[in-house]
């Protein structure tokens, strides 16, 4: 796997802001977090990688283009 250039960082960094919700669906990793939980973006190394605090305790990073996971979009009440 390639690193991202300065561009490629940039776009990740401002797609998935610190903050931004996520939800797991599929995680390539040998002990991965469970498929459905939550997190919070808290970080995304220049490696690319978007370092996540899960609902369940767990700081795994997630990768796009690896992982499988998406934003959740909260509704403003």
């Amino acid at each position: 796997m390639q690193l991202p250039n300065k561009q490629e960082l940039a776009a990740l960094r401002e797609k998935y802001p610190v903050g931004t919700k996520i939800i797991l669906h599929h995680m390539k990793d040998p002990y991965p977090v469970p498929e459905g939980t939550v997190g919070e973006v808290v970080n995304i190394d220049d490696g690319g990688n978007i370092h996540v605090h899960w609902s369940n305790g767990s700081a795994l990073a997630v990768i796009e283009g690896v992982d499988d996971f998406s934003e959740i979009h909260v509704a403003n009440c």
